[in-house]
């Protein structure tokens, strides 16, 4: 049965939230399409300045991605929606155990896309259903920036990470959106309450946020670790430490986190052989072991090689001479990527050997970026 938004409003309102949580969303809010004029202006200065690094696709898409309006301009209402995915454990703890392998929290489970966009086209479905009216559905895949439309709903505000903070989630939550041909009534957005606390521009190690507010990705450990295709740059090499992809420090000393709630969702809790691996169990991951490995994680997307150089610099900077046997097999790998990180943790670990074998290896290396790094062995 069809119902009208003119019937009714407060009740269809009233309906979607029950569907919503029904498929398994732990906060939904709506948002009028035009509701963040000034998101794609602030999009272009950001753009203007380069800080997407090589994320080439954010300036391509910058014309949909600045508003709504760009990527459906029939849209009238946002629904946003989010899935809490809170740890059970300080995701800070596993940096002191070098010799172990710190994956950002939500990459130690099943891909959130799968489980976002599977659920948002559930509630989708049942709005359509319900009212006649035409929705699409979105995750942070495309071409969307959720965060302004989160705050704009008043499901949390950016704080001075860029990321969204939620008084009932800490910074734990995924989103995703609806939009609609609809036109909802909108809820209050939400007013920043971060206050005089900077405690997350201060933890990060590589000095990625030139501001509160603003985020220059080409630092970002997470950018590093994950978009970043080739050789991680030197001069932030000893900062990353034991993180092989992505980076939990400014989330995880977010003081609104005391109200965050373990997630409630299996799918969306920590495999137990992902808390905390054992970087040299890692390295030895050829391609099809890693695919096997991380099959369901958002791990798998930045594909083996990626991998093992984010895991060589953890090895190089875990000052653990037992490692060394891990490293020298890597020296032969078939990845130049691969090898010049190898060479990294060798001369980091072991500076003699390294200088030693340097000569030799200069001789018989071909690929210029790994001859870089053992020219730069000393």
């Amino acid at each position: 049965m069809r119902i009208s938004t003119s019937d009714d409003p407060a009740a269809l309102k009233a309906r979607l939230v029950e569907e919503a949580q029904l498929a398994g969303f732990d906060a939904v809010r709506i948002t009028r399409a035009d509701a963040v004029p000034d998101a794609g202006p602030r999009l272009g200065a950001w753009l203007a300045e380069d800080r997407h690094g090589q994320m080439g696709w954010m300036a391509e898409t910058a014309a949909r991605r600045g508003s709504p309006a760009g990527l459906w301009p029939e849209a009238k209402s946002v629904v946003v929606l989010a899935m809490n995915y809170g740890p059970d454990e300080n995701p800070l703890d596993i940096l002191e155990r070098r010799d172990r392998a710190a994956i950002s929290v939500y990459a130690k489970n099943r891909d959130y896309h799968d489980l976002v966009k599977s659920r948002l086209k559930r509630v989708a479905r049942w709005l359509a259903e319900t009212t006649g009216a035409e929705v699409k559905v979105f995750v942070d895949t495309a071409p969307v920036m959720e965060k302004p439309l989160a705050e704009a709903a008043g499901i949390g505000w950016q704080g001075k990470h860029t990321n969204l903070v939620s008084r009932d989630f800490g910074s734990w939550l995924f989103l995703g959106s609806i939009f609609t041909t609809l036109a909802l009534e909108p809820d209050d957005a939400h007013e920043d309450r971060c206050g005089d606390c900077h405690r997350c521009l201060d933890i990060c190690p590589t000095a990625a946020f030139p501001a509160p507010y603003q985020l220059d990705a080409r630092r970002c450990i997470s950018y590093l670790t994950i978009e970043n295709k080739g050789a991680i740059p030197r001069e932030f090499r000893k900062a990353i430490g034991n993180r092989i992809y992505g980076c939990d420090d400014c989330l995880a000393v977010c003081p609104w986190n005391k109200f965050a709630q373990r997630a409630r969702e299996i799918a969306l809790r920590p495999r137990e052989d992902l808390r905390a691996p054992l970087l040299a169990d890692l390295a030895a991951l050829d391609d099809a072991a890693f695919r096997a490995h991380f099959s369901g994680s958002p791990v798998k997307r930045i594909g083996r090689d990626r991998f093992i150089r984010n895991v060589l610099i953890a090895i190089g900077n875990s000052s653990a001479p037992a490692l060394l046997a891990t490293v020298r097999a890597r020296l032969a790998d078939a990845s130049p990527l691969v090898r010049a990180m190898a060479v990294w943790a060798l001369n980091e670990l072991a500076p003699d050997e390294a200088r030693a074998c340097a000569p030799a290896a200069l001789t018989q290396e071909e690929d210029e970026d790994v001859l870089e790094e053992w020219r730069a062995v000393g």
